[in-house]
């Protein structure tokens, strides 16, 4: 079976090189076959239930739809575009982001799966209304299995031309009758979970005077960048748009950060609100931070070796799928037909969990992303059995 897989790629190689099409093609030996499990296989793999893979020649559309786990509901997530370097970091974000809605969802209370998607571009220069209205038709022949919504690269308008061809789309504008921007409520409920951890770690909930480094300044870190300041929070903000910087420090009264080393920044609360996995292996030893609280998806690069050396540091870690599950709450309304008053109570309870969160991590001595997952899990596991005992 190895020679004739090696004869394949041997084979292969060779019409490459006539063609002279995919030079940068890598070559994959007989130590790396672990690579034809390209879903399976994933160390991101968790369980999934499905995972669909959409192309379109004419729209230039290549997107991945996770849906993880549909015990508690059809599987809603946001669609996130972005220029992947590869496929694999693509279809490894897809599966991280979709098994951490299943239990965002669940950890807040909602009947809802856990999905997502990623369509693999530049979003300030591939994204065309063709594109997302062919990416909706994909999502509508999952028939309400996956409901996608907002999220990186994403705005509203983008999710009102996917609701041309699909009703499985939230987040559309609340002149069609959506719920809007999910994004202020996000960022609120990332408000509310770090003034928890304030309160578990420094005793106050109140953040007047509390150092806050911010990195990330896009629809949700302004709007937390807002909340803070209003608080008398020292803000330092951090984003690769300079001209964003500028403007949202000016508007708001926030310091710029200058340095070299941001990790190594001297502050009480560090706020990651971009992409995630920034507290990894290179970084974690230099957070000067006594609490992490954030917007960002999978900020622990490795879930259990990174929570564990964040407690043994005695740095108090918000759960990243509780604390900014604002936004999911926000598009379930239009769902469960909620009020912008139970949307409003639903998120302000993201404190109450929270604590809840801290204190279990201390009674059972784990940290405390493993408390949340236990309780998020727990409540998919209880529902999973009323069903089998139908």
């Amino acid at each position: 079976m190895t020679i004739i897989y090696n004869l394949y790629i041997f084979l292969y190689l060779i019409i490459d090189k006539k063609s002279n099409i995919l030079m940068t093609t890598d070559i994959i030996n007989s130590n790396e076959l672990y690579k034809v499990d390209p879903v399976f296989g994933q160390i991101s793999f968790d369980g999934h239930e499905q995972v669909v893979f959409c192309n379109d020649k004419d729209t230039g559309l290549k997107a991945i739809i996770g849906i993880h786990n549909t015990v508690l509901g059809p599987a809603l997530g946001g669609t996130r575009m972005w220029k992947y370097s590869n496929e694999w970091e693509a279809l490894n974000d897809v599966l991280r982001l979709s098994r951490g809605m299943s239990f965002k969802s669940s950890i807040s209370g909602l009947n809802l799966g856990g999905g997502k998607a990623v369509i693999i571009g530049d979003a300030k220069t591939e994204k065309t209304p063709e594109l997302m209205r062919k990416f909706g038709e994909y999502v509508d022949s999952l028939s309400g299995k996956y409901i996608t919504a907002e999220d990186v690269g994403m705005e509203t308008k983008d999710m009102d031309t996917v609701r041309e061809v699909t009703k499985y789309v939230t987040g559309i504008s609340e002149s069609k009758g959506g719920s809007g921007n999910p994004s202020p409520i996000t960022a609120y409920g990332v408000f509310m979970g770090m003034k928890a951890a304030a309160k578990h770690k420094f005793g106050v909930d109140t953040l007047a005077g509390k150092r806050v480094l911010v990195q990330g300044i896009g629809h949700v870190g302004e709007v937390l960048v807002q909340h803070l300041t209003n608080e008398g929070a020292i803000v330092t903000i951090s984003d690769i748009n300079e001209n964003r910087l500028h403007e949202v420090g000016s508007k708001y009264g926030a310091k710029i950060f200058t340095g070299n080393d941001l990790y190594s920044l001297d502050v009480d609360i560090y706020a990651p609100c971009a992409l995630g996995a920034t507290i990894n292996d290179d970084t974690i030893s230099k957070i000067q931070a006594k609490v992490i609280a954030g917007a960002a998806n999978n900020q622990l690069a490795n879930e259990v070796i990174h929570g564990k050396l964040l407690k043994e540091k005695g740095i108090l870690y918000a759960p990243d799928f509780l604390i900014n599950a604002g936004g999911v709450i926000n598009v379930y309304s239009e769902l469960a037909s909620l009020t912008s008053a139970q949307v409003m109570e639903k998120t302000e309870n993201i404190y109450n969990t929270a604590m809840d969160i801290f204190n279990l991590s201390d009674v059972q001595n784990i940290t405390t992303h493993q408390a949340a997952l236990n309780i998020a899990q727990k409540r998919i596991d209880d529902r999973k059995k009323e069903l089998q005992n139908k």
